[in-house]
């Protein structure tokens, strides 16, 4: 519990390698998530290469931390693998729908959340990178992922270089709903974002992007609505080209 409840997102990393025996004990501790039907449809490319980094780093908004941490692990939906096995027993399936991609991003999610968790147990840092379906084509091209596996969430990890403050979270009568979901009151909303908003550091990130309040830094700074549309236009186009179908 101490565990799940210390984490930090790390974005500063020293250089130390990390060992292959460690790397694949979390793989491992991954894999055992649960996920739909035992079928496992995702795949790990575990990236070392500083080189590969290089590329990689403009499609994750050229955080340092992408050229910085020694691993980068991106996660994929993967049915290509599912479906080579199926036709070789000559029988096949179609996951190329709404349904599918949803279960695949959930899979993928969880069996990321595992690495997680096994990775901070020994003492390593990590940070989810939300960039990757941004741009899941241009990844998928210096990954060389093939038609049928989808790029979904990417993780740095690494020996921490710092370690961050504690970052805040809502409180939790703000979040859990017993029996049935019970709306907000707007005094309700008032009273569950007061802290959020209050914090010095929101404050100062208010200030710094000339906005009257903290809503407006994340809806007209941080997740434009303008940026949204250009992203899900360009992460429809690759999954179309792929054979999804969404009516």
């Amino acid at each position: 519990m101490e565990l799940l409840k210390s984490h930090r997102s790390i974005r500063k990393y020293k250089s130390d390698a990390i060992d292959n025996c460690v790397l694949d004990e979390i793989l491992e501790s991954g894999i055992r998530a649960s996920n739909t039907g035992n079928m496992q449809l995702y795949s790990i490319i575990v990236t070392k290469s500083a080189e590969k980094k290089v590329l990689l780093a403009p499609l994750h908004f050229n955080q340092s931390m992408v050229i910085d941490a020694p691993l980068l692990l991106t996660i994929c939906f993967d049915f290509n693998r599912f479906s080579l096995w199926c036709r070789q027993n000559d029988t096949q399936t179609n996951f190329s729908n709404l349904l599918w991609l949803l279960n695949g991003t959930i899979d993928s999610s969880i069996l990321a959340q595992n690495i997680c968790v096994a990775a901070e147990n020994i003492g390593l840092g990590i940070c989810y990178l939300g960039t990757t379906l941004y741009n899941a084509a241009e990844i998928s091209k210096i990954l060389k992922i093939p038609e049928g596996v989808i790029p979904i969430i990417t993780l740095t990890v690494g020996y921490p270089e710092e370690i961050p403050a504690l970052t805040d979270r809502l409180p939790i009568e703000s979040i859990i709903h017993f029996e049935e979901y019970h709306d907000y009151s707007n005094e309700e909303i008032l009273k569950n974002y007061n802290g959020k908003e209050n914090l010095e550091s929101s404050m100062k990130f208010v200030a710094e992007n000339g906005k009257e309040n903290l809503a407006q830094v994340y809806t007209e700074v941080r997740y434009k609505s303008t940026d949204n549309i250009y992203f899900s236009h360009k992460l429809m186009g690759m999954l179309i080209e792929e054979g999804f179908k969404f009516d």
